[in-house]
């Protein structure tokens, strides 16, 4: 098994407490709101803290699939929140785990900057797809502005 560490960062114009409670506290009801892909958010086991997994519902090419979304730690005084992919769509076959911990910080002009550190864990010998690397970015890049976007168009959204 090989584990390998990304780091990225988002900007958005967007209030860090007002980003992280669309992205983290209200998750369930802003996200299929605000992505289009993603039709439902449902607790499948758990009470929304650490351990708790989460199926996200999604149409993509036409066909309905899933993503289960495991919570590792939830940080609301420092804005932070971490999670791993642990089956469905999100996790391809040489993978056994896809971590993610973010992070939202103070931005310029009242707006945030959004730090992730993404930690895939292969398994046997496996290395990472770099094609499902950029992809898996793009998705994270399009889904954190689709909130941001959201938030945007509902500035009564506090």
């Amino acid at each position: 098994m090989g584990i390998f560490t990304f780091e990225d960062e988002s900007t958005s114009t967007v209030a860090p407490a007002r980003l992280y409670k669309a992205l983290v506290i209200d998750a369930d009801t802003i996200i299929p709101k605000a992505v289009e892909a993603i039709q439902s958010v449902e607790t499948v086991e758990g009470n929304g803290g650490p351990g708790t997994i989460k199926k996200l519902t999604l149409i993509e090419g036409g066909e309905t699939k899933y993503v289960l979304h495991k919570i590792e730690a939830i940080d609301e005084a420092n804005l932070g929140y971490n999670y791993s992919i642990v089956g469905g769509v999100g996790l391809p076959d040489t993978i056994e785990k896809i971590s993610f911990e973010t992070k939202l910080v103070e931005g310029a002009n009242g707006g945030s900057i959004g730090k992730v550190t993404i930690k895939i864990e292969t398994k046997g010998d496996a290395q990472p797809n770099e094609e499902e690397g950029k992809a898996a970015k793009a998705r994270g890049d399009a889904f954190f502005k689709a909130i941001e976007s959201y938030l945007t168009a509902h500035p009564d959204y506090n």
